[in-house]
């Protein structure tokens, strides 16, 4: 589960909320229960919810506008960060964090482990780049797709038009301006989709640049290898981190409910305090 992602889908999607000490609490509540949900839909025997440790060196190398368009973080949620870290210690759920390392490696490097362990995996996040590590063994849920379909390599070309092991050539001829990334001028997703279709790789596109029907593409492809190329290593996602963490650290433990029912007092969240208690929420009772 991709942390920050999920913070901050809850902050915007909840009003103004405050505990009875005047402490912000719409992000906690609403990652709790984007938490409760995504369990109850994928019944997971493990979960670990991961944290961006800061920007990849190696990538602000190569480009360091990289993310700079992106507003910090708003104050009210960073306030929210470390109460829902608590709230992960008492629920029994996992939380990761690399220092230098971004939430997306650290993902794609757990993956790659609990695959190897032999689990089946789904990464749940809004962020396009993990459709390059959609396998047989891995799926996407995208909380924005409201069909809440873990996604496979179907889904990815529905999406796309190529196949997972595409995306980073596709991304990287298209750009990503969530990430500050520009793509090559005149090719969009639909002209991409269709020059990977015919090549099936941007090394063969290159080789067989020459037979690109429209000649200002053909231009532009010429004229942006180098762009191309660092984008691909800024895409790529690196799986291959030194990895201490093993399957069973992720299994999903008891929650220490006395502990889950002091914060959420201590909160304000009546509802979630009278479940916790065993005893079923009062339906005025929001939070």
């Amino acid at each position: 589960m991709d942390g920050h992602a999920y913070a901050h889908r809850a902050f915007h999607a909840i009003g103004a909320l405050a505990s009875p000490t005047g402490q912000p609490t719409n992000a906690i509540f609403g990652f709790i229960k984007a938490v409760a949900k995504l369990r109850q839909q994928l019944q997971p025997t493990h979960v670990a919810v991961v944290w961006d440790g800061g920007l990849a060196a190696e990538r602000v190398a190569l480009m360091p506008t990289y993310k700079a368009q992106r507003p910090p973080m708003p104050a009210l949620l960073e306030q929210q960060l470390a109460p829902i870290a608590a709230w992960l210690v008492a629920a029994g759920v996992a939380s990761h964090r690399q220092a230098g390392v971004e939430a997306d490696d650290w993902i794609a490097t757990l993956a790659r482990m609990a695959v190897a362990a032999g689990a089946e995996v789904v990464i749940a996040s809004t962020d396009k780049d993990f459709m390059q590590l959609v396998s047989p063994r891995v799926g996407l849920f995208n909380a924005n797709d409201h069909g809440e379909t873990i996604w496979s390599a179907a889904q990815v070309r529905a999406k796309t038009g190529v196949e997972p092991e595409q995306i980073v050539d596709w991304l990287s001829l298209v750009g990503d301006r969530v990430d500050n990334i520009p793509g090559v001028p005149g090719v969009g997703a639909r002209t991409a989709a269709n020059l990977l279709a015919q090549f099936g790789s941007y090394e063969a596109l290159l080789a067989g640049v020459e037979q690109v029907a429209a000649e200002k593409t053909r231009a532009q492809l010429k004229a942006t290898v180098e762009l191309v190329q660092r984008n691909r290593r800024m895409i790529q996602l690196d799986g291959q981190l030194p990895c201490a963490a093993t399957l069973a650290e992720l299994a999903c433990r008891p929650a220490d409910e006395a502990r889950l029912r002091e914060l959420y007092a201590g909160w304000g969240f009546r509802s979630l305090l009278r479940e916790t208690a065993g005893k079923p929420a009062r339906q005025a009772e929001l939070f």
